[in-house]
């Protein structure tokens, strides 16, 4: 196993979810890390899908989590289930944001997952930065479809409490579905920490797609 440090204070950070949720399931425990670690770190948050109450607690969720480290949030309304039928209002939106934003780290879905909307996101994502570190996060779900993932970072007992309390306060509206339970959302947290000897015991994974070393050839 080898170690990979983010050794900026003040990165830019883009987190894509395809719905309300994604992101905070996804890589919340490794963001609330990352901002104890990294005090000038710069968030930018984009979720894709959402309207009415989902879309409120999106933008509360992505305000309590990052606090004055936000840079910026977008809310899109894209149909929920069917980002397919809308692959050409979703590039568009892809393409503004490599325009504006030049991060030092991704955070997306998955290219293998199982949910098409978050497939599209993955996908796109890979399209509109070719040359970013990303990371694709992973959503369980009744579909099953877990994979290996290939980058793991381990948290602390405290972190991965405070991601399971975050969701289960700023996603209220998820708490009458069996599987947006304590036991759940800590339950993977617990299997990746044990893939990779996570000394706290918990760890979040993610599948690292294009990974390029910087060495001496670096500095020509």
């Amino acid at each position: 196993m080898r170690r990979l440090l983010l050794d900026k204070t003040d990165p830019t950070i883009l987190c894509l979810g395809a719905h309300s949720d994604d992101v905070e399931i996804g890589a919340g425990a490794t963001l609330l890390q990352l901002l104890d670690q990294a005090p000038h770190a710069s968030i930018h948050w984009v979720v894709f899908s959402g309207e009415g109450e989902r879309a409120d607690e999106a933008h509360r969720s992505a305000t309590l989590l990052a606090g004055d480290r936000l840079a910026s949030i977008e809310q899109h309304h894209f149909r929920d289930g069917f980002f397919p039928d809308s692959f050409a209002e979703i590039k568009e939106s892809f393409r503004s944001l490599q325009r504006s934003i030049n991060p030092d780290l991704i955070f997306t879905h998955w290219r293998h997952d199982l949910h098409q909307d978050h497939r599209l996101v993955a996908e796109l994502t890979g399209q509109a930065f070719r040359d970013h570190l990303i990371l694709e996060y992973e959503i369980l779900k009744y579909d099953g479809g877990l994979g290996s993932p290939n980058v793991y970072v381990p948290v602390s007992a405290d972190v991965a409490s405070r991601k399971v309390r975050h969701l289960a306060s700023a996603f209220t509206s998820q708490g009458t579905k069996y599987w947006f339970s304590e036991d759940t959302l800590r339950s993977l947290m617990s299997v990746r920490g044990v893939e990779c000897r996570a000394p706290g015991g918990y760890a979040e994974a993610f599948y690292g797609t294009k990974l390029v070393f910087l060495g001496d050839a670096s500095r020509d």
